[in-house]
């Protein structure tokens, strides 16, 4: 069970072993995607159905007719991976050995949504996969095996989810065998360190020049490529006056450094040079090395600056949305 590109590395791990039989993927229900907003296959389904994989797509998991197709299929086991929902008690039950669940953060901490960016946003070293054994809960089930990996400096979230898909997938095929035969024992989770890894928005993307520069960092790092990490450039000016209605231009950035021998007002442009576009922070200063400006492609800077002059002394960025909602830390 799963619909995202995360759960596509196990779903094919499995199809791949000689040792299991895949009876049905379950993906959520295709959906419009695109600038053309056409219906197109979750990422799973595509994946199932090019490897011969039969595909059930029920609008909740607790639909009747769904549950009585998964007894029809009688599986011994369900493997889910970011499936999308919480499922009911009735299904955990359904499958001889339960459920076991591919989750990408080293439970308890980061339960939810995005454990990946979360990690990631708030500068930790490391990182890893659970394997649990779900309960009715939000990812509070019994760890039955984990695997760590450092998150490394050049790390983004599409970077480390693509790591962590491929070592949850060698870790499910790895356990199975034992957890199945009795050898692996679920282990109940810590009481301590749980945290909850909220769904990102949108919002959460945009950048406040008030914090340090390795925070802002991080925030590119971890919402890279989605939901992207964003300022604003001044509006372009207009004659007589500024309409009512222009909005500042939307600036996404997708690479940064940190300049640590830079200060100044936060959000001001300090150097805007041939070969670099250096913003200040609350602390130090921030070389971005490539960004897009709404609607036009991802540049590096000197490219970007070539056709879009910003000029050192232009400040970045709007009143921002009081900086919160970082419920992990």
């Amino acid at each position: 069970m799963g619909t995202v590109d995360l759960a596509c590395a196990s779903l094919l791990a499995l199809c791949r072993s000689p040792e299991l039989r895949v009876v049905a993927a379950v993906s959520q229900p295709d959906k419009p995607r695109g600038r053309d907003l056409k219906v197109q296959p979750t990422p799973v389904k595509a994946a199932a159905m090019a490897a011969g994989v039969t595909v059930l797509q029920p609008a909740r998991a607790r639909d009747q007719a769904f549950l009585e197709q998964l007894r029809q299929l009688a599986p011994d086991l369900i493997v889910v991976a970011a499936y999308g929902q919480l499922l009911p008690q009735t299904l955990l039950d359904l499958p001889r050995f339960g459920c076991l669940n591919v989750h990408t953060s080293l439970l308890p901490k980061y339960r939810g949504a995005a454990p990946i960016q979360w990690a990631i946003l708030n500068g930790d070293p490391e990182t890893g996969v659970t394997i649990m054994k779900m309960d009715a809960g939000l990812d509070t089930g019994p760890i039955v095996s984990q695997v760590h990996t450092p998150i490394v400096d050049d790390d983004n979230a599409q970077t480390l989810h693509d790591r962590l898909a491929q070592m949850g997938a060698a870790l499910l095929l790895e356990t199975i065998p034992d957890y199945v035969t009795g050898r692996r024992q679920p282990v109940a989770q810590p009481a301590e360190g749980a945290s909850y890894a909220r769904k990102l928005t949108k919002e959460d993307g945009q950048l406040d020049w008030n914090l340090p520069a390795r925070t802002l960092r991080n925030q590119v790092r971890a919402f890279t490529p989605w939901p992207g990490a964003y300022t604003t450039l001044p509006t372009l000016p207009t004659f007589p006056l500024p309409r009512p209605q222009e909005k500042p231009r939307v600036l996404k950035l997708w690479k940064v450094e940190v300049v640590p021998d830079h200060s100044g007002p936060p959000g001001l442009v300090l150097a805007a040079g041939r070969n670099e576009l250096v913003v200040a922070c609350g602390e130090q200063a921030l070389r971005i090395l490539e960004l897009q400006r709404e609607g036009g492609r991802r540049l590096e800077a000197a490219a970007f600056l070539a056709g879009h002059p910003i000029q050192p002394g232009e400040k970045l960025g709007l009143p921002l949305r009081p900086s919160g909602g970082r419920e992990p830390g």
